[in-house]
């Protein structure tokens, strides 16, 4: 299944940011919701100090690769 729409506009961290919790609202479960959230927003801080272009680029396409499964997972 492709990604979800937006995902091709994604180029930056903050971008990402807010595409990865845009699919959590998506999630059909209330806990489902909590925990992604909670682990975007973890991840996120994790990966702040990231300066490396490219590993910023292999970060985000592996971010939108797993919220693809994750969503599919769910439906």
């Amino acid at each position: 299944m492709a990604p979800l729409p937006g995902a091709e506009r994604v180029r930056t961290s903050l971008q990402l940011y807010r595409y990865l919790l845009r699919c959590c609202r998506l999630l059909p479960e209330e806990g489902a919701r909590q925990h992604y959230r909670h682990a975007v927003r973890q991840s996120f801080k994790v990966h702040a100090d990231e300066d490396d272009p490219e590993r910023i680029q292999q970060i985000i396409k592996r971010a939108i690769e797993d919220a693809d499964w994750v969503m599919n997972k769910s439906r």
